[in-house]
């Protein structure tokens, strides 16, 4: 196996090996439609030692699109970090339209704020500080809840994905669309797991390929497994 049998310590957004044929993508097709402010807050969250946990672009364009497609008006995201996948969906959403931002740690937020306020669409997001299990249990006290979302992002804590999955499914409403980020974890859901390195990342593998086996086999989802950003996994409710 000769290099690939190297254990796997880096992480990049990315899944393209050629890194020419990446840059060539986003500067072609994704960077010349980029709004201005999602720049801006792209290029704030860039000196941050974590900003590989940003949404991609080239997956945001792809989401943008799919909020597009379906119309979505009430929204929820799960996972903000610094607010890129939150302000695109702001951006995307009618005036009137509504998201529920779900994060334990505002002090990212805080750093995308100020460009979501300047971009004048603040108004379009709840912004809730809390782990994300409570707060979808509370909203299905609700009955009037279920089946009221059109679209669902998630990129936060893996060893929960199924969990918000379940939830997720009976909060939006059928032909909605959830959006799994991470979901190829760098290729290495490919390799063999012997090939990872102890630690939170093949923990966090694990989780994922778990995942992904539990969509592959969910009867009431459509899925297309993208290879943008760190991959992405789309799914739609059919019933």
């Amino acid at each position: 196996m000769g290099d690939c049998v190297q254990k796997i310590t880096t992480f990049s957004k990315g899944l393209l090996k050629n890194e020419e044929l990446y840059k060539y993508i986003l500067e072609t097709s994704v960077y010349p439609r980029e709004p201005q402010p999602l720049k801006e807050i792209r290029e704030a969250t860039a000196p941050h030692p974590w900003a590989f946990m940003g949404t991609a672009p080239d997956a945001g364009q792809a989401i943008e699109m799919v909020l597009k497609l379906i119309n979505a008006k009430k929204t929820i995201e799960i996972g903000v970090f610094t607010g890129y996948s939150l302000l695109l969906t702001a951006l995307s959403i009618p005036e009137d339209g509504k998201i529920i931002a779900i994060d334990p740690d505002r002090e990212y937020y805080e750093i995308g704020f100020p460009i979501i306020r300047r971009a004048g669409v603040e108004h379009k997001i709840d912004f809730i500080e809390s782990q994300a299990l409570p707060v979808l249990d509370k909203l299905l006290e609700d009955d009037e809840n279920e089946g009221s979302l059109d679209f669902a992002f998630v990129d936060a804590d893996k060893g929960n994905y199924k969990n918000y999955h379940e939830r997720l499914m009976k909060l939006l409403k059928v032909g909605g669309v959830v959006v799994y980020d991470n979901t190829l974890w760098e290729g290495t859901v490919a390799l063999p797991e012997k090939l990872m390195e102890e630690g939170r990342k093949k923990e966090m593998r694990k989780d994922i390929v778990a995942l992904n086996k539990a969509l592959a086999t969910d009867s009431r989802i459509q899925i297309c497994v993208a290879p943008l950003g760190d991959g992405i996994t789309i799914c739609r409710r059919i019933f």
